[in-house]
This record gives structure tokens, sequence and C-alpha cells, in this order.
């Protein structure tokens, strides 16, 4: 990503930078620390509104797993405190999701003046998408991944076993696989990121899709349950989600060269 130098940027803007320069480690510190008392404030803000629904939260989490059990068997809690923990841990993970949004925008504030222009107007809709796609990777891992994965799961039980699953190592589970799938979906993202910043070009990742094809399923293989679905389930959107990246970082090859 090319820097300006700062006497081409507006007065304003090389004031700015010239204050930040003489600006004291300390200070940085006190206003870093604003921002996370922000954050921090939000996040138990939202705890304790959502805590009154917390059973309910984990009943709409356990939902995909309650419709596949067979009518003989139920989730259990093989610990004296897991029937409130459970909740407890998922109700916080749902005030942090809620809160994503305004905990990027606090650490955009911190960044922003520190930033060119130029690269105020990239860094902005990279992490409004990268929010979004994180999003949707959660999303996809409730709606899709996760009722396939435990239908195969039970599916392939014996049947002189009963599934009976502890709420805890359900609620564990599901969270590995909303945070997986919550990170893959930020491909695009650092695709885009290694183009902008001349790490990669396009035509060297376009020599190496095969590599990086294998890369996503053995990436997959590691991070899934140990099941052919869920891997075939992680990687097959991960390789979509690099050529969305490679796509759009083509298009920005593109338009750079028009501009020259």
């Amino acid at each position: 990503m090319s820097q300006s130098s700062p006497s081409q940027l507006p007065a304003a803007t090389v004031g700015e930078q010239a204050a930040l320069e003489e600006m004291p480690i300390t200070k940085h510190l006190v206003i870093l620390r604003k921002h996370l008392f922000k954050i921090v404030g939000l996040v138990i803000a939202l705890f304790f509104c959502l805590l009154p629904f917390a059973n309910r939260t984990y009943q709409i989490l356990s939902e995909p797993l309650r419709a596949q059990l067979p009518t003989s068997s139920t989730m259990i809690a093989t610990d004296v405190t897991a029937t409130f923990m459970a909740p407890f841990k998922l109700n916080f993970f749902v005030a942090l999701m809620i809160a994503m949004p305004f905990i990027i925008y606090q650490l955009w504030a911190f960044v922003k003046p520190a930033l060119y222009e130029k690269e105020k107007s990239l860094a902005l809709p990279l992490l409004i998408s990268s929010i979004a796609l994180f999003y949707i990777g959660i999303s996809f891992a409730y709606f899709i991944a996760l009722p396939s994965i435990l239908h195969f799961f039970i599916s392939v039980s014996p049947e002189t076993v009963a599934p009976m699953t502890d709420i805890n190592s359900y609620l564990t589970f599901c969270l590995k696989l909303f945070l997986v799938f919550g990170f893959t979906f930020e491909i695009p993202i650092i695709t885009l990121l290694l183009i902008l910043i001349g790490v990669v070009s396009t035509q060297q990742l376009v020599e190496k899709r095969r590599f990086i094809i294998v890369g996503c399923f053995f990436v997959s293989m590691f991070v899934t349950p140990p099941d052919a679905l869920s891997m075939i389930m992680l990687a097959i959107p991960m390789w979509m989600l690099f050529e969305l990246g490679l796509f759009a970082g083509k298009l920005i090859e593109k338009r750079r060269l028009t501009a020259e």
C-alpha cells in the first residue's frame, strides 16, 4: 500500500500526523484505555441484559441436537454446576458477538488518526465486510453445518447406545464450530489484504491455486470434528471464499492499472 509523503497531504492532515508523532506513548495508552473501558462496559451491560434469557438462549442453541435425538434420549448434565455454567458461558459469548460491531468501531477509532486518507478509504469497507462475513460464517455453521454434522454422528451410533449429550460438551463443540466458521469466512478479507500490501499478486495466487485448494482440505481436517462431512463442509466454503477474495483482488489491480 503506497503512502503519500507529508508534502502531498492537506495541511490539516499534516498537522494531525505531526501531533500524533509528538504525542508521548503514555498519551496513546490513555486513549487506548478509554476505548477498552467502553468495550468492556458495553459487553458487561449486554451480558446482564441478556442474563434473564440465558436458559432460553441455550434452548435455541440446543434445538438442532434435540431435533436429532431419539424420543427416549435427552441432554444431560454430568456436573453439578453445569446447568448454571453452560447458559452463563453461552450468554457471555452472545453478548460478545452482539457487541462485535462496537468493538471493531472502537479499535477503528483508535487507529484512524494514524492512517492516511487513502488508507482510511480502504480500511473502513474492509472492517465492515469483516464483521458481516464473521456473522455470515456463524449463521452458516448454525443453520447448515451443525444440523448436518449432528445428524451424521447420531445416525452412525450403534443401536444399543442411546446418545445423551452433556450440555457443557455440546456448548464447547458449538462454540468451537462457530468460531472456526466465523474466522474461515474472513478468508476473502485476508486474501485481499495480502494483495493490497503487496505480499502476493493475483497472478501468484492463480499459479498456486491447486496447492491452496489442497491446503483448505488439509486445514479443515484438523480444525473440524473427525468426520469427512465436517471437513468437506468447511473446506469447500474456504475454497469458494478464497476465489471471492482473488476475484476482488483482480478488480482492484485492474483499477490500479487504469488509474496509472
